[in-house]
């Protein structure tokens, strides 16, 4: 298109609402294709995508080393807009959680959860859920629509800011799970883009094992994992057994724990790099000796490290948190088998921001 208009009449056609695209929506090979394209210095795009998200500063007019004529296009061909921040809930642990507003009204949640040296950012992938864990209150809310590249980076960017005014002794660039609202699998394209954008060094240059990715097992997005750069795998278990996993996960229903297995097993692990499987441990649910066996036998031969998480009540759930004391019970056994056990922190739990509890409808009313 921009071969057979001019230059100028091109601008003023950019400047509508509608034709400007999100700045956060363009890989860097995009940005220097389109500039490339449009008659502009392809370097110029390292130096673009180093104010924005290095900086944090779209405000080309601060620096001389773009021509007019570039920040006039860049100005005009892209819109900078990030998500808004309508809530933000401060835990006693100090977890914080943000209820974000995106341009069509539609709202999310994500997660800034402390640890020792730095801070994790537990972002979502889409507008409630489709899967209908029983387990989570985000399934109660079906599933909305699919997130953009744009509003999955936003998410980050905009905790990250927070951060950095809020809590200025602890600014590394925070570490990713996509475990927020959403099967990311089931969003794949976009998820795909926002990580390679995360990933990029004139960017935000994060390491890929600095990102994790958590699924409920959703094998059309598992089959092309390998499409992915060597980011961490965590896949949401939660029973060894069939018929108790299809209450849990209705997915399972459709792709069976040995369907499931077959195609993790396909995935090439770099060396030192393990599958994580988190398990929900649930009162009187998956907390049995038989659950213990079940588990050595899927895993005892994998490359995977059992991630224990204590149930999390939400308002409704149908599920009770097991005592501490089974918790640790039921680690200690599966160590004696010669696995690889953790037991995650619940974080967030006063605010609903520990894993399982968030939910949109639920932020709008507290």
């Amino acid at each position: 298109m921009v071969a057979k208009v001019k230059f100028a009449e091109y601008i003023i056609m950019m400047t509508s609402k509608e034709a400007a695209h999100s700045f956060y929506n363009q890989s860097l090979e995009e940005l220097s294709h389109t500039l490339h394209e449009s008659g502009f210095k392809q370097k110029s795009a390292d130096e673009i995508f180093r104010l924005v998200y290095k900086r944090f500063n779209p405000n080309f007019e601060a620096v001389d080393t773009l021509s007019r004529r570039t920040i006039d296009f860049i100005s005009n061909h892209y819109r900078f807009d990030l998500p808004k921040i309508v809530k933000v809930q401060n835990a006693d642990d100090n977890t914080v959680k943000f209820l974000v507003e995106l341009a069509d009204g539609n709202q999310v949640e994500s997660v800034l959860i402390p640890f020792a040296k730095k801070y994790t950012i537990c972002l979502s992938s889409q507008v409630g859920c489709a899967m209908k864990c029983s387990f989570c209150f985000t399934g109660l809310q079906g599933l909305k629509r699919n997130l953009e590249a744009s509003e999955i980076i936003g998410q980050y960017i905009v905790a990250y800011k927070w951060l950095r005014e809020n809590r200025p002794e602890k600014i590394a660039s925070p570490n990713i799970v996509f475990m927020g609202q959403g099967e990311p699998l089931h969003n794949f394209d976009q998820v795909k883009k926002a990580i390679e954008i995360f990933l990029t060094t004139e960017g935000l240059h994060l390491g890929f094992r600095q990102i994790t990715l958590s699924t409920a097992g959703y094998l059309p997005g598992l089959e092309r994992f390998s499409e992915l750069p060597n980011i961490n795998l965590a896949l949401s278990l939660h029973s060894p057994i069939d018929e108790d996993r299809n209450k849990l996960i209705p997915l399972n229903k459709r792709y069976s724990l040995e369907k499931l297995f077959e195609k993790l097993d396909q995935i090439k692990l770099l060396k030192r790099q393990f599958i994580t499987y988190e398990y929900l441990l649930i009162k009187d649910l998956n907390d049995r000796d038989e659950d213990i066996t079940l588990l050595n036998k899927w895993l005892g031969q994998r490359r995977a490290i059992i991630n224990i998480i204590p149930f999390n009540e939400f308002p409704g759930a149908p599920y009770k948190r097991p005592l501490t004391s089974k918790v640790n019970e039921f680690k200690t056994k599966l160590e004696r088998l010669g696995l690889t056990v953790k037991v995650r922190t619940t974080k967030g739990s006063d605010i609903l921001a520990a894993c399982g509890q968030l939910n949109t409808l639920q932020s709008k009313t507290l």
